[in-house]
């Protein structure tokens, strides 16, 4: 096997769901082997990218036989509307599961109009 294969990270687009409430966005995406520390979110003129890398240490003392759990590098962009409260958005990560809550803009949000007596 060519070693190579340990420091190579293919890239993959992560599984994504993506819901909306009244309040906001919620997106959570998959990405299994991803540590904590290895996730990186970044908003920039309302780009937001995700992106973790995987890090499964291999030895080179072991014969592979066959490895699937190869190193990958998982990358997601979004653009988002001007609905969207840059500001608030909240990230959560367990169980190799990105959790992201994007809320909405104040003024967009849907709101009752009570009806006054005259």
């Amino acid at each position: 096997m060519n070693n190579n294969m340990h420091t190579e990270h293919n890239r993959v687009r992560p599984a994504t769901d993506i819901l909306e409430n009244e309040d906001g966005f919620t997106i959570f995406m998959d990405m299994p082997g991803v540590d904590k520390q290895d996730l990186v979110i970044d908003l920039k003129n309302n780009e937001l990218t995700i992106s973790g890398k995987t890090a499964y240490d291999f030895s080179d003392n072991e014969k592979h036989l066959d490895l699937e759990f190869n190193n990958v590098e998982f990358a997601r962009s979004f653009t988002l509307s001007d609905v969207v409260d840059g500001t608030g958005i909240r990230a959560g990560f367990e169980n190799g599961v990105l959790k992201l809550d994007l809320p909405k803009r104040e003024e967009v949000k849907p709101r009752r109009i009570e009806i006054s007596s005259n």
